[in-house]
Parts: structure tokens; C-alpha cells; sequence
């Protein structure tokens, strides 16, 4: 590998920008110079190796910069990084330069090997292990300090001198893919493996859980619609789909991690190794000695970390859960205020006061949603999390926590406490329907208006510009630089864990839950493609092997639906009639199916396996050949040590 780097050149007769790199207007030209410089230097003297091109010096465009790279760094580039391809013999191995005869379709002229996600993740890495070697700040700004070992990039964006960085579209390529993903109104399956050639395989991921989600939902819609249509408002008859919602929610998710683990197998990223995480750019503290790089980077304590969490976000996390349930009482108070008035008034106006509530409350539980969602951004940010990966997970709980007593207390309070199947029935169709909606129009349909407007004005105003450079690249990075920022799967994961909430806790009283889900699921599906293509900036690919944490989050929501449908049960006429002398009686048996189902439930993810049969023996063998190959090499360096 090191001899590669060698006689790669630095000059590609044919550019072709990949990623684009937009610097604050007013940048020091000192500045300008020595990280270009950095960016396009050898590997052996701290650069990235790279090609850099001005957009323009015209207009205003002198400070956006476009970045792409040869053939050959590119494919060495993949060899840093770790990308696993499929080789000739139809095994997933972890590419190498030196091996690269032995990969699928690899030829030297094939420069479609790697797929446009791939070149841009590796670009992206390329630029972000930019380190500063002797300097001691960044020229022509003495405040933006440097240390050995700090990353280039992570200080100019904490220094406001980097705007943004962002991979650029391929407008060929996208067309074809909106053309094969939702051009056209078509009963089938989602271009999985084109969305992850171009997105990644975190968004591939995202939009084939969706999928199968959504055809997931389809036996419970199918159940559900002949159960509403008997209309048997008496509830005697849900023992049946409470059952049935139990095995589902159970084997759904079970299934998921065999599908996951074939698609991410086929995409090499299930044996891919996790790499060593950086600092993120928002954490900072003082210089010191990581302990496990020897390298120096701010250490921050993490005494003074736990502090901050529970001395300052935990008591505001409780503070905001009991103000969710003091707006859910005056809820309560709104419907019982609907109620005598429908009572005192029996007319077709007060018949339709009575949803009136629940409506309002729907839209409230949305605006605390998404207002609880950036204060808990804040407070996550400012208990200076050293990792990424710390971070999110932090936020996760915080967000998942307070959206589960915000969208549920009022249904298990209903339930539970006021014994209303009517009231739960209606609360939970508005909920569920009103969120539907909102989250449909705040997530496409207002962006996607806004972006339609902007394109107008840019159009117009490029148009009336004089330039000698290529029209159509300019006007197209111009376009996406001001596009909004697509932050990740994470609204995307949370909107879909709270509609499985209302599906497998409750739905039994309201079948047509499930009806409604796979039909918002089928129009997400269409909203969310032309999010990705028209409204926001192409993210940057990021390899995964499983959707992370979220698989946990369901699984505990599928725990939580086993005991919720349990009491629905034991609450029913039916099972009560059972019990006719004996409370007690009743709630033991209760808690005794309860505890069995949770044990079968238990059981039956132990007895699936997260991945089939023939992908365990393929990683097997590789784990096996990984030894073997090992072990040949320390027995040939004991030989050669022994002929010394």
C-alpha cells in the first residue's frame, strides 16, 4: 500500500467533481492556498492527495471549491477505508490494490468499480484525516489553534471558516434512479440496491425497513378491516387480534434482523470492520494525551460531564414530561367540556365538537414534539460528548422518552384509568391520523414548496449573470448549496417507532390502524424518495450494517405492547365473565399469561437467527481463512528470523 501512493499522480486529464467544499465569503487568501495546498499534496507529506478546481472567480464564486480525485486514488482510497466487494469466486472480501484482479467487474478502465457513494465517502474520509502536522494555527487566523494530530477540517468548521461540505448529485445518475424509485405510481418493491449505489447504504436501509414495514402492516390491515366493518363496538371480540398483534410484533422484528443481515451482507458492510471514532467537531476541553492513541486532543472530564446530565438535563427531561401530562389533563378537561355539550345540544354540530379535542391535542403533542426536539439537541450538545456515537444515543433517549409520554399517556390514561374504550378508540384514530398529516406536510410538502421557490430565483438571477464558466455547474451547485440539509434517518426512524407504537399497544380497540399506516407508509415512501432527490443536499454515504439503535427501541415498544394488550384482555367482558367473584383471581391470571407470552416472546428471538444459515457459514469461513492466513504469516516470519 505505501508503495501505491508513490507514483500516484496528482493530474486527471478528465475531472469529474465529486464533493464540494464552500469557505466563508471573505476567506484570508493565506488561508485559501495552505489548505488547497493540503488537500492536493502527497500522502507522504500530510495531504490528501486529491484534485481541487475553483468553481469560479467570477460572480461571487471564488470562495466554493470542487474536489474529485483520479481513478487510481480512488481505488486506493477504498483500501484505506476498509470497503469490502464481491470477488470473482462470488465471496465478500475486504478490497485490496495489490488483489484487485480477483474482484467482480474490476478492470482497470472500469470506472464504475466503485459505486458514486463509495467515491464520496472516501473523499469525505480522505478530507477529514486532514492533520495538522507543525503548525501551530491555521494562517491567517492566529485564534484557530492547531496541535499535532488535530483534524484540518474540524477546526475550520468550528471556526466558521468552512461553511459546509457536501458530495455534489449526478444529475444522469438521478434521473435514472427518480425515474426507477417514483417516477411512476407502480405496485412493487423500491430499487433498494440502486438507492444504496447512490445514497448509501444508511438510507438504503432506511427506505427498505419502510418497505418491509409497510408490507408487515398488510396482515393486521387485512384482519383489521373485516373487524371494523362488524362494527362490534361492544369489544367482546379483540381477545383474537390482541393475541395475533402479540406473535406479530415479535416475529416482524425477529424477521427484519435475517433481512437486514442478507442485504448488508450482499452490500459488504456487514463485514466491515468499525473504525477507531474520531472526537466529534463539537467536543471541546483542554490539550491533553488520549490514553489510547498516545495522540494529543482536548480531554474533557468526565466528572464535570456527569454533572451536566444529571444535575441539569435530567431534572429539565423531568420537567418537560410533567408539563406533557399537565397539557394531556387540560386535554381531558377539553373532552369533558365536548361531552356536555353534546349532551345538552344533540345536534350534527356538537357531534363533530366532540373530535374537536383530540384534533387540537394531536397538533399540540407535534409543536411540544419538535420544540422538546431542539432543547434536547442543546442540552446534548452542551454536555460536550466526546463521540458521535455518545452523542446520538444521549439524544435518542432524551427524544424517545419524552415522544412516548407525549403521544401515549393520554391513550394508556384512557385506558386504564377511565376504562373509556370509546374515548381510546376516538383519541387514537385522531392522534394517529392528525400526526400522519402534519408529518407529511412538514416534512415534504412545505420543504419541497419552499425549494420549488428558491430554484425559481436562482434561475433567474444565474441566467442574468455573464460567465465563461460551464452554465449548467454553476448553476447547479449554487442550487444545492442553498438546498436544506438532510441531518439523517433519525425523524425518519422516530416517526415510524411511534406509528408501531400505535399499531401494536392499542390498535386492537381500533383496527383500522394498521389500514392507516400502510397507507401513509405507501405515500411516505414517495414523499420521503423526493425528499432525498429534490429537497435537501445529497448527504454523504455513511456504510452500516443494521439500523442501530432503533432495532432496540422497537423491540422495547414490542415489550411494553405485550403487557399494554394483556390488561386490554383482562379487561374484556369476556375474561371478566370468567372471574365473576374474584378480582384477584383475574389480575393473577393476567400477570401469569402475561409472564408466559413475554417468556414465548423471549424464546422466539433466541430461536430465530439474526442472520440465515449460509451467511453464518460464509463468515465463518472467512473468520477461518482470516487465521490461516495469519498464522502462515507469523510462521514465515519465525522462519526467516530463525535464518538470521
Amino acid at each position: 500500500m505505501a508503495e501505491s501512493w508513490s507514483f500516484l499522480d496528482t493530474v486527471e486529464p478528465n475531472f469529474r467533481p465529486l464533493v464540494v467544499i464552500e469557505l466563508a465569503k471573505g476567506t484570508k487568501e493565506e488561508t485559501i492556498e495552505w489548505f488547497t495546498k493540503r488537500i492536493v499534496d502527497k500522502k507522504a507529506n500530510g495531504g490528501a492527495q486529491l484534485l481541487v478546481k475553483p468553481l469560479g472567480t467570477e460572480n461571487g464564486e471564488e470562495n466554493i471549491y470542487l474536489v474529485g480525485a483520479s481513478h487510481l486514488r480512488l481505488l486506493l482510497g477504498a483500501e484505506t477505508v476498509g470497503l469490502v466487494k464481491e470477488c470473482n469466486d462470488n465471496s465478500m472480501r475486504t478490497f485490496t490494490y495489490s488483489s484487485r484482479k480477483t474482484f467482480k467487474d474490476f478492470a482497470d478502465d472500469n470506472h464504475n468499480f466503485l459505486t458514486i457513494a463509495e467515491c464520496q465517502y472516501i473523499i469525505k474520509h480522505e478530507l477529514e484525516n486532514l492533520r495538522a502536522k507543525d503548525e501551530k494555527m491555521i494562517p491567517g487566523y492566529p485564534q484557530a489553534k492547531l496541535y499535532p494530530g488535530k483534524s484540518i477540517v474540524r477546526r475550520l468548521l468550528t471556526n466558521g471558516i468552512l461553511v459546509q461540505i457536501f458530495p455534489l448529485h449526478d444529475r444522469e445518475e438521478l434521473k435514472k434512479l427518480r425515474h426507477s424509485w417514483y417516477g411512476r405510481v407502480k405496485v412493487g418493491y423500491q430499487p433498494l440496491d440502486e438507492i444504496r449505489c447512490y445514497f448509501g447504504e444508511t438510507i438504503a436501509l432506511y427506505f427498505g425497513f419502510l418497505e418491509y414495514f409497510t408490507f408487515a402492516l398488510i396482515p393486521m390491515a387485512v384482519i383489521g378491516i373485516p373487524y371494523y366493518v362488524f362494527a362490534w363496538e361492544d369489544y367482546d371480540k379483540y381477545v383474537m387480534f390482541a393475541t395475533f398483534n402479540l406473535l406479530w410484533s415479535t416475529v416482524i422484528l425477529e424477521v427484519w434482523k435475517r433481512i437486514c443481515a442478507i442485504m448488508t451482507y450482499r452490500w459488504g458492510t456487514l463485514l466491515m470492520k468499525r473504525q477507531f471514532e474520531e472526537p466529534r467537531p463539537g467536543f471541546h476541553g483542554v490539550l491533553g494525551i488520549n490514553p489510547i492513541t498516545g495522540k494529543e486532543e482536548p480531554v474533557y472530564s468526565s466528572i464535570k460531564r456527569q454533572i451536566r446530565i444529571y444535575l441539569v438535563s435530567l431534572p429539565f427531561v423531568c420537567l418537560c414530561l410533567y408539563f406533557s401530562l399537565y397539557v394531556m389533563m387540560i386535554y381531558f378537561d377539553l373532552e369533558q367540556w365536548a361531552l356536555d355539550y353534546h349532551e345538552e345540544n344533540e345536534s350534527t354540530f356538537s357531534n363533530l365538537m366532540l373530535f374537536v379535542p383530540s384534533i387540537i391535542y394531536a397538533v399540540v403533542i407535534e409543536i411540544m414534539n419538535r420544540i422538546y426536539r431542539y432543547a434536547a439537541e442543546f442540552l446534548t450538545s452542551w454536555e460536550n460528548h466526546r463521540l458521535e456515537s455518545s452523542y446520538q444515543n444521549h439524544l435518542i433517549l432524551k427524544v424517545l422518552v419524552f415522544n412516548f409520554l407525549n403521544c401515549f399517556a393520554s391513550l394508556f390514561y384512557i385506558a386504564f384509568v377511565l376504562f373509556d374504550m370509546k374515548l381510546l378508540r376516538q383519541s387514537l384514530a385522531t392522534l394517529l391520523i392528525t400526526s400522519q398529516i402534519i408529518n407529511q406536510f412538514a416534512e415534504s410538502v412545505f420543504p419541497y414548496w419552499l425549494q420549488k421557490r428558491h430554484k425559481k430565483r436562482m434561475k433567474k438571477r444565474m441566467y442574468a449573470m455573464k460567465t465563461d464558466t460551464d452554465l449548467s455547474l454553476v448553476e447547479q451547485v449554487n442550487l444545492e448549496k442553498e438546498m436544506g440539509t438532510y441531518f439523517g434517518t433519525f425523524d425518519d426512524y422516530l416517526e415510524l417507532f411511534l406509528q408501531f407504537g400505535y399499531v401494536s399497544l392499542f390498535s386492537c380497540v381500533y383496527p383500522l390502524a394498521a389500514v392507516f399506516a400502510v397507507l401513509n407508509n405507501i405515500t411516505e415512501i414517495y414523499s420521503d424518495a423526493l425528499k432525498m432527490c429534490r429537497v435537501y443536499k445529497r448527504p454523504f454515504a455513511e456504510p452500516t450494517a443494521n439500523i442501530g439503535v432503533w432495532q432496540l427501541a422497537f423491540e422495547t415498544m414490542s415489550v411494553i405492547s405485550v403487557v399494554t394488550n394483556c390488561i386490554l384482555i383482562g379487561m374484556s367482558p369476556q375474561v371478566n365473565a370468567l372471574f365473576p367473584d374474584s378480582k384477584m383471581d383475574l389480575m393473577l391470571t393476567v400477570a401469569l399469561v402475561e409472564h408466559l407470552l413475554l417468556a414465548i416472546k423471549f424464546i422466539m428471538a433466541f430461536v430465530i437467527p439474526d442472520k440465515p444459515r449460509d451467511i453464518q457459514i460464509k463468515l465463518a469461513k472467512l473468520e477461518f481463512e482470516s487465521l490461516e492466513a495469519l498464522k502462515q504469516q507469523q510462521m514465515k516470519l519465525a522462519a526467516e528470523s530463525l535464518k538470521e
